[in-house]
């Protein structure tokens, strides 16, 4: 009995790792990813990172996240994308406001509500084969 998390679910993973907090800055410690460093190309590099976004609510959209769920994903990344017009504030903001990441986050959190059953029931089953095998 194993149980994955859906392919949806680690793909948006690694996308917002990437776009997000790939790369941490020494010295001041603060994790960027593309979503940042294409971000600095005007115009252009913000219409790209928000195609990417939207691929992460799409990949919600085919795992089965409620509607509701997915108007406060594509608003996130709507914020994320609106701010990147603003020059130097945007880029300022994209240091801060990690939007895939906190799409994600919302994912995770709805596929863990949907399956804490399921996980509870597998981890019970684990901790007593644990136990027939210290035995």
């Amino acid at each position: 009995m194993t149980i994955k998390a859906p392919d949806e679910l680690l793909y948006a993973q690694r996308l917002a790792n990437i776009t997000d907090t790939a790369i941490r800055i020494p010295i001041v410690g603060i994790s960027v990813g593309l979503d940042f460093l294409i971000g600095l190309i005007p115009v252009v590099g913000d219409a790209i990172m928000a195609l990417v976004s939207l691929r992460i609510v799409h990949l919600a959209r085919k795992m089965g996240l409620p509607k509701h769920l997915q108007k406060v994903m594509i608003r996130n990344s709507g914020l994320d994308f609106m701010f990147g017009f603003i020059p130097v504030v945007g880029d300022i903001v994209d240091l801060f406001y990690k939007a895939n990441k906190a799409n994600v986050k919302i994912m995770e959190t709805w596929w863990l509500e949907q399956n804490q059953q399921e996980l509870n029931q597998h981890t019970q089953h684990t901790l007593r084969e644990w136990q027939k095998s210290d035995v």
